[in-house]
């Protein structure tokens, strides 16, 4: 009888938990890798592993993004940029909204991107514009996912 109740009373102690958040497959720490841009016929290829560092960490709805030389600013490949913002996620779309930004002219704006994340890689892909900037490009970046 003892074995009984207990069978019939976990069912409802399971039920009275507090739903689990759900993560994202989205959501994590990423190494930027390389990335595409493409503006107008010009296609320039980089490859975010030579002497700089970028990551994006993703939680469940911001973003931020760090890049900095790997020489610590010491010669003239010195960089820093760094920003963040809230995000939405539907279905492949990702869209960022840019709240902080050391290049400040680029706070504030959204920027829509289609994603595919297979494994442990997330490539991203949209189009950066900003009219008062000039900028109007297709950015198309691969990540790989820290553990």
């Amino acid at each position: 009888m003892k074995k009984l109740t207990i069978l019939l009373i976990l069912p409802l102690f399971w039920a009275c938990q507090p739903a689990s958040e759900t993560k994202l497959p989205i959501e994590g720490t990423w190494l930027l890798i390389s990335g595409e841009t493409i503006q107008q016929n010009d296609t320039v290829f980089t490859d975010y592993t030579d002497g700089q560092k970028t990551i994006k960490i993703i939680n469940a709805n911001h973003f931020s993004f760090l890049r900095h030389d790997l020489n610590k600013g010491t010669d003239s490949t010195a960089v820093f940029v760094a920003g963040g913002g809230k995000y939405s996620l539907n279905g492949t779309t990702y869209t960022e909204h840019l709240e902080f930004c050391n290049f400040r002219e680029w706070e504030d704006h959204t920027f829509d991107f289609e994603i595919t994340i297979n494994n442990d890689t997330l490539v991203q892909k949209g189009i950066e514009k900003i009219e008062n900037l000039g900028v109007d490009r297709l950015i198309i970046e691969t990540y790989t996912r820290l553990k």
